[in-house]
């Protein structure tokens, strides 16, 4: 049985979905390809389709709980510490990405590119493509806790975020990290490509 909760943020509801004990799933209200991530990762996994929605107060699951008081305090500003349970599924490779990704200090960003170099680095390759690297963190089932938002493009572009540009540009505030050095590409034109 999954179960459903939402959270009001500084950038609109967040949808949570855990199992019982841990997250598997966090998305943001409008984000592109949600309904398509979690009914895919349902039926690869076995999970049922139905979601119950678990009643907030008193009967409030645990890990809601726990995720309410984490992202309270990153949208204080706050680095929030040790994040709650998370069991994001997806294939091998997409774990790797998702691992790297959760190693990006709070308050730093990062590049495509230098993620695959590290993790051409870790799987002993040449190279791997700042392309599939994109494509693994376009598929982040858990945005926020996994913080696929600290990931820009080699010239300082915002690129692509499954909540859009502006939401990316929300959170990267709420780190206080300097945004001058970044960019919106001119001829950019979808709102949540990774």
């Amino acid at each position: 049985m999954l179960y459903t909760d939402i959270i009001s943020s500084p950038i609109g509801n967040l949808h949570l979905v855990s199992n019982g004990s841990v997250l598997t799933h966090l998305w943001l209200e409008g984000q592109k390809y949600v309904a398509k991530i979690v009914n895919d990762d349902k039926r690869e996994h076995g999970q049922p389709v139905l979601e119950t929605q678990k009643p907030i107060g008193e009967n409030q699951l645990p890990i809601f709980a726990q995720a309410r008081e984490w992202l309270q305090r990153y949208f204080a500003g706050e680095n929030p510490g040790v994040l709650p349970p998370l069991s994001p599924q997806g294939t091998d490779f997409q774990q790797a990405v998702w691992h790297l990704l959760q190693q990006i200090p709070y308050g730093t960003t990062t590049t495509y590119s230098a993620l695959a170099r590290q993790l051409a680095r870790q799987r002993g390759m040449k190279t791997i493509s700042a392309q599939a690297v994109g494509g693994a963190i376009g598929r982040n089932p858990l945005c926020i806790f996994i913080p696929c938002h600290r990931v820009v493009g080699a010239n300082g572009s915002l690129t692509g975020y499954v909540g859009g540009i502006e939401r990316k540009r929300q959170l990267l505030e709420i780190e206080h990290i300097d945004l001058s050095p970044f960019f919106v590409p001119k001829d950019f034109t979808s709102p949540s490509t990774t």
